[in-house]
């Protein structure tokens, strides 16, 4: 079987129910691996679970998390752990992440709230992250989220950040699409966040679309194509810490399949550009 990782390009797809005709007809090579969320797979049999089967078989798959809520106040769900450890061992998955939020406080949210930027939280949260790390018996990366609304901020997102990665020892997933829009909601530059970023500790990125509420106020839905802007943010970040396994989010407003490749080979073509010049990407990231 294919790694994630294991070649020169990296493009993946989002594995969503309401896609999954069209990504048991496509091509073995149409993209790199799939990505699922594991909460929603969890002891999923029947005809689902065949064809989950069948694609673990064909494309190399990632998990990412939705409702382990890292920054919650309640404790881990051990139950979700073990079927997490359980999904990831049988289908191969090596590549597994979660969101650097909370989803839960006394029940489900069913949103990712954004965790107070303070250096008790640093602790809550990274000794959680080592929890599901010795439980998952795997290194882990958290993703940056997009928020609307701080709930206190003794520290910036960057130094929070960097924080975290370091007193848990795990890995960054680095949405594109949420740095993008953070920076334009809360006034920060992206660029300076880039260059702050551990680029050793960056396992992956995931790039998604989003609506322009307006010109200062931007909303990650997941649900339209990747725009031109976060096309370059991509780039720079392929520039300044090289070729990462890149996945294409999209959650609702379902286009046919060939529309979402489209895309993915665009991830693929902006790869082969950044890894034949690695000594650029390498000054970058000591400079």
């Amino acid at each position: 079987m294919r790694k994630i990782g294991s070649t020169v390009t990296t493009a993946g797809l989002g594995l969503r129910r309401g896609m999954l005709s069209s990504l048991l007809a496509m091509d073995d090579m149409a993209v790199d691996f799939l990505e699922l969320a594991p909460d929603n797979w969890i002891g999923v049999g029947g005809r689902l679970g065949e064809n989950l089967a069948t694609l673990s078989s064909r494309f190399p798959i990632s998990a990412h998390g939705l409702s382990l809520s890292l920054g919650g106040p309640e404790p881990l769900d051990m139950q979700l752990l073990a079927g997490t450890r359980e999904l990831l061992d049988r289908h191969g998955i090596e590549l597994y992440s979660e969101h650097l939020s909370y989803a839960s406080d006394d029940g489900q949210l069913y949103d990712l709230m954004p965790i107070p930027f303070t250096d008790e939280a640093i602790r809550h949260v990274a000794g959680r992250i080592r929890q599901v790390q010795d439980v998952l018996g795997r290194r882990i990366a958290v993703e940056n989220v997009s928020y609307y609304a701080a709930p206190y901020q003794a520290l910036s997102e960057i130094d929070f950040v960097t924080a975290v990665l370091d007193e848990a020892d795990c890995d960054l997933l680095l949405d594109v699409n949420n740095l993008y829009v953070n920076a334009i909601n809360h006034r920060y530059d992206a660029q300076q966040f880039l260059s702050r970023l551990p680029g050793n500790r960056i396992a992956s990125y995931h790039i998604a679309g989003h609506f322009d509420e307006a010109e200062d106020l931007k909303v990650d839905t997941h649900g339209a194509p990747v725009k031109d802007d976060v096309w370059a943010l991509l780039d720079s970040a392929y520039q300044r810490f090289g070729v990462r396994p890149t996945l294409l989010e999209r959650d609702f407003n379902l286009p046919p399949i060939h529309e979402l490749l489209l895309e993915t080979n665009r991830i693929r073509d902006m790869q082969l550009v950044a890894a034949s010049h690695p000594a650029k990407a390498l000054e970058k990231a000591h400079g």
